[in-house]
């Protein structure tokens, strides 16, 4: 299959490398030219813009950071929709929130452009694996129709409904990493507090109801104040105040998530955005 990516970041570059290896045929964007050699290096046919990866691709894959980039990407000056043909699909792995998902999808169905908003979890060590979870939202058929593309990164993928609900299942999953990293730094910082060994309490929590894999992954940084930005604060954020923004227009409270949103907050309002989301426990650690 011809297939073009749009976004070589942290998740896209390993994406595109998986897809080479799949044995598609691949064209690459990025803004920053060098994110690209090496992808050129390996067999991708590189692009100027998203419009010239679409032209001469059957699927367009897209990851990039929020609504306002997808939007551009799909549909600005130069966009996938000013050059890709009818009959084509986009997939679009960025985390987004669901009634943005749904416009550009809309818009695109209007020029014969299938979308499915298909967000991913697991973090760039399991995007090189291959094996990433994948929620999709938008048509079954489409869905089935790109299965091989997304088999190439992804080894749970689901698809959960019509366009949008791929976004409502990420919002889900954001919940449950969002507050569970909280809780993960509360209880660190109590057995610190408390004059325990954080790494022995980390360990005995391992092995029981309190394991979780926010715990094996965010707890050795916390305790090293290893807080160098491999999964940025700001995209965190961004998530949780998406699942807020959700719940307020549904009438649903969230107290959980409301409260680990206060504590990001308070992370971005210091500067430290570009920090590891494991950051929060130094919020916590000096309020």
């Amino acid at each position: 299959m011809k297939v073009g990516l749009v976004g070589l970041g942290t998740m896209g570059a390993p994406m595109a490398r998986n897809l080479l290896k799949g044995g598609h045929t691949l064209t690459v964007y990025a803004r920053r030219r060098e994110q690209m050699a090496p992808l050129a290096d390996s067999g991708a046919r590189t692009a100027m813009s998203p419009a010239e990866v679409a032209a001469s691709s059957d699927v367009t894959v897209v990851v990039v950071t929020d609504t306002a980039a997808v939007e551009s990407v799909a549909l600005g000056v130069n966009g996938i929709a000013s050059g890709a043909q009818t009959a084509t699909t986009v997939i679009d792995h960025s985390t987004i929130d669901p009634a943005g998902a749904r416009r550009i999808a809309a818009a695109l169905a209007a020029r014969g452009i299938d979308m499915l908003d298909a967000p991913v979890s697991g973090g760039a060590a399991v995007a090189e694996q291959g094996a990433l979870t994948i929620m999709v939202g938008g048509d079954k058929s489409a869905f089935d129709r790109c299965r091989p593309v997304l088999a190439c990164y992804g080894a749970h993928i689901i698809h959960v409904g019509p366009s949008g609900t791929g976004q409502v299942a990420k919002a889900c999953n954001q919940i449950c990493t969002v507050v569970n990293m909280l809780g993960v730094a509360e209880a660190l910082l109590l057995a610190e507090r408390a004059g325990l060994d954080p790494t022995a309490v980390k360990d005995v929590i391992a092995t029981g109801f309190g394991a979780s894999r926010m715990l094996e992954v965010q707890a050795p940084k916390m305790i090293a104040r290893d807080f160098a930005g491999r999964v940025e604060s700001r995209l965190h954020h961004k998530d949780i105040h998406i699942v807020l923004q959700m719940a307020q227009a549904l009438g649903v409270s969230l107290p959980a998530s409301a409260a680990a949103a206060g504590v990001f907050d308070a992370l971005q309002n210091r500067g430290g955005a570009r920090e590891d989301s494991a950051a929060i426990f130094d919020v916590l650690a000096h309020s």
